[in-house]
């Protein structure tokens, strides 16, 4: 809820529960009986199990977030455009929540913005592992490499010559992995965000015409599935590329 005010973090499904919830009604009743047990009277006695009620209550409230910081100009392109792009429909989201009407809808519309939140954070993870992946992929030159083994194939032989093949072509299939794995994520985050800033148009158009909950199930479920395929797509790269060591030609 990073960016909500104190007002808008109150009205929210955590506080509703916790208010008619079996632990805060607790907390009011071991809060007069404390009051009675220490000799208050009745009036204060119900003073301390509402301030216990109240203290359940506010513990419930969602804290503003300090977030990760997202900053897309340390990016290359295409990587600072798709960080950008995913922050603008974030934005959107942010703004159709705050202009809907107080009710379980403008609840649901919030839960939904929460889940975008996490997709903004998952395209800022990706965008940031492409730009590092582009730069490894840079400081390699296949073209160098291949002359290397054209060279040492004819000059030296026997074990010194396997091994040297072996290690500089180790570097071309690195070079080739980076490869795909960069172009995979170029065009999946493309689509990504495209879905992205297709459903923040859907929410600004439910924000203001949804009569129920029920009417926000699909973008809900679309988000839901979006925000996992993004997910999945940082994890894809973390294990097929992210962690690869790139030797120059040197």
């Amino acid at each position: 809820m990073a960016g909500h005010s104190l007002r808008d973090r109150f009205f929210t499904p955590p506080v509703a529960r916790a208010i008619v919830s079996p632990t805060a009604l607790l907390a009011l009743a071991v809060g007069a009986a404390a009051g009675f047990a220490a000799g208050a009277e009745i009036a204060g006695a119900v003073a301390l199990g509402l301030l216990a009620f109240v203290l359940r209550v506010v513990l419930a409230i969602p804290r503003r977030s300090r977030g990760t910081r997202i900053d897309p100009f340390t990016l290359d392109e295409p990587w600072r455009h798709y960080v950008r792009d995913a922050v603008q429909a974030r934005n959107r989201f942010n703004q159709a929540v705050d202009r809907a009407l107080e009710g379980p809808t403008r609840d649901r519309l919030a839960e939904i913005d929460e889940r975008v939140g996490t997709g903004v954070l998952e395209v800022w993870r990706i965008a940031q592992r492409g730009h590092a992946l582009a730069e490894a992929r840079g400081r390699v030159d296949p073209a160098a490499i291949r002359r290397k083994l054209d060279a040492a194939s004819g000059a030296t032989t026997g074990a010194t010559l396997e091994r040297t093949t072996e290690a500089l072509g180790a570097q071309l299939a690195t070079a080739e992995r980076l490869e795909r794995v960069i172009a995979d994520a170029d065009s999946r985050l493309r689509l990504l965000n495209a879905r992205l800033d297709e459903a923040a148009a859907r929410t600004i158009e439910l924000s203001v015409q949804a009569g129920d909950v029920a009417d926000l199930s699909g973008l809900g479920d679309d988000v839901d599935t979006m925000v996992d395929e993004m997910e999945a797509l940082r994890l894809a790269i973390e294990e097929t590329g992210g962690g690869t060591a790139v030797a120059g030609p040197g």
